[in-house]
């Protein structure tokens, strides 16, 4: 990325993207952000800006054109509305699939830039800007810096005490928030009970079994297990990932089906849907990824392994790989899933048949060649 040092035109006040201290950078791939220096021109890059970089022209030099009929006024400031929009869902998105990824720093911008497009369309005081409050908050908790953590979370509850009529996901997330902060303080009293809210609200919003409500019992199973309550932490561990097991599964059923073939032939085809398959977004796959490597590497570490469970999780990742198209991923952590099954001597189980068609489907995916001219339906 080149820079550009500025002499500011006289009268025009540039401020830094990040910090909003007066700029001498400025991007010129887009020539409409600004940074008060390199460092903090590339972090936005990487966490945020090369994303966005094209998409913020428009948005930054187009002008309502009061020589316009009132119709075409209209259609611009919905277009313009429209691509606000958008971009509120871009950079959360980006934001929360930085933090699954352990990229706490990364995160910064991108919240910075949620917030910045939430304020435009919302305003100051909307219920609207409490995730992009939260992401900051949740990447302050993993710099270590909980005073500015709590501030950020201060402000968000605040703005949700002002708003009778905020979803049980908005609260979900704040509690969540809370629970985390208070287990970095090593709070873990306070920590579970604000999880233990996180949980009722995302119960109330999406039902206890979603991938949504997954994320309570999975950082109130770590507060358990840093506290050596293993019982306690393994049977959150295992819902965790039977909620999530039981989601990948339907993804990659749709994906699949059983196709009638020829007597004596046993196979299961991979079919390509007409309509778009239901999938996991930017964050969901990161979440999905961090969740289920973690509670694998317990399983894996754990004295007392019980080859089931892990073979579950194993199950799970094999999914989760599919659906990110590694083939040879999914491939490996199904073999080990088989191999689990069979030291377990239960092969009769559900689990097992799951697996077996698991396993009859990758044999039988189409080439890699076929599936680059068929898509990425594979």
């Amino acid at each position: 990325m080149t820079l550009n040092p500025l002499a500011n035109p006289k009268g025009v006040k540039l401020l830094c993207e990040l910090c909003q201290k007066p700029a001498f950078v400025q991007c010129t791939r887009c020539r409409v952000t600004y940074y008060c220096g390199v460092e903090h021109q590339q972090a936005d890059w990487v966490g945020i800006h090369e994303k966005i970089c094209q998409l913020l022209i428009p948005l930054r030099t187009t002008q309502v054109s009061f020589l316009s009929s009132e119709e075409q006024r209209r259609k611009q400031e919905a277009d313009m509305l429209e691509r606000r929009i958008n971009m509120i869902e871009l950079t959360r998105t980006t934001g929360q699939k930085l933090l699954f990824e352990g990229k706490h720093e990364q995160a910064v911008p991108a919240a910075m830039q949620t917030l910045r497009f939430s304020i435009d369309v919302h305003g100051l005081d909307s219920i609207e800007l409490v995730p992009s409050y939260l992401i900051l908050a949740e990447a302050s908790i993993g710099l270590h810096k909980l005073q500015q953590a709590e501030e950020y979370l201060a402000q968000a509850q605040w703005t949700v005490l002002k708003t009778p009529d905020s979803s049980h996901a908005i609260k979900s997330k704040l509690y969540r928030n809370w629970g985390l902060l208070y287990a970095a303080e090593g709070n873990f009293d306070e920590a579970l009970r604000n999880l233990a809210d996180d949980i009722f609200h995302a119960s109330e919003q999406y039902g206890t079994d979603d991938i949504s409500t997954a994320g309570g019992y999975f950082h109130m199973a770590n507060v358990f297990f840093r506290q050596n309550q293993m019982d306690v932490a393994d049977s959150l561990y295992a819902r965790v990932t039977d909620i999530w097991h039981k989601h990948l599964l339907r993804l990659v059923s749709a994906r699949t089906h059983r196709a009638e073939t020829p007597a004596g032939v046993g196979a299961v085809a991979v079919e390509l849907k007409k309509e778009k398959p239901e999938s996991l977004d930017e964050a969901q796959e990161a979440e999905a990824k961090q969740v289920l490597h973690s509670i694998h590497d317990i399983r894996e570490q754990s004295s007392s392994q019980n080859p089931v469970t892990t073979a579950l999780v194993c199950h799970a990742l094999g999914m989760l790989h599919f659906l990110l198209e590694d083939i040879t991923k999914a491939r490996d952590l199904t073999d080990k899933c088989q191999s689990l099954m069979s030291s377990s001597g239960d092969e009769e189980s559900e689990l097992n048949g799951q697996i077996a068609d698991f396993s009859n489907a990758l044999d039988t995916l189409p080439s890699k060649k076929d599936r680059s001219i068929l898509g990425s339906a594979y």
